[in-house]
């Protein structure tokens, strides 16, 4: 018997005490793809980490390494780290680069080059 049909989900639902947070942690896929080679996952996943706590309480991440070749192409890996909510990259205006070579990843942000993404991006991809 499945949870619906015993009626678990809607309890946890009313003892849910923000209903939004909730629906909002259920209905995103959230991916973070890196290579132990590159300094920057390590922050990244942090930051990424926070905002889910702040933002989507209880969102699951899918976590890959994408050190090998055969890893990265399959997951279309543009560099470490990458941060996918529903699929999507969360750079603004990001075009698949089409080479999967594990590698650091830079972002260009209104503060220049960094090698985590701002935590805006996280924020606004989690709430879309």
């Amino acid at each position: 018997m499945t949870a619906a049909a015993t009626g678990t989900v809607k309890r946890s639902w009313l003892r849910c005490k923000s209903p939004l947070h909730y629906d909002r942690a259920m209905s995103h896929r959230v991916e973070f793809l890196y290579f132990d080679d590159c300094p920057s996952h390590v922050p990244a996943r942090a930051l990424l980490d926070e905002v889910i706590a702040a933002v989507a309480p209880g969102t699951p991440v899918e976590v890959v390494n994408a050190g090998d070749p055969a890893v990265a192409a399959a997951h279309r890996f543009p560099g470490s780290p990458t941060i996918r909510v529903d699929g999507r990259d969360i750079a603004p205006g990001y075009e698949d680069p089409g080479d999967y070579t594990p590698r650091c990843r830079v972002f260009q942000t209104p503060a220049g080059l960094r090698g985590v993404p701002p935590r805006e991006w996280i924020e606004d991809a989690l709430r879309a």
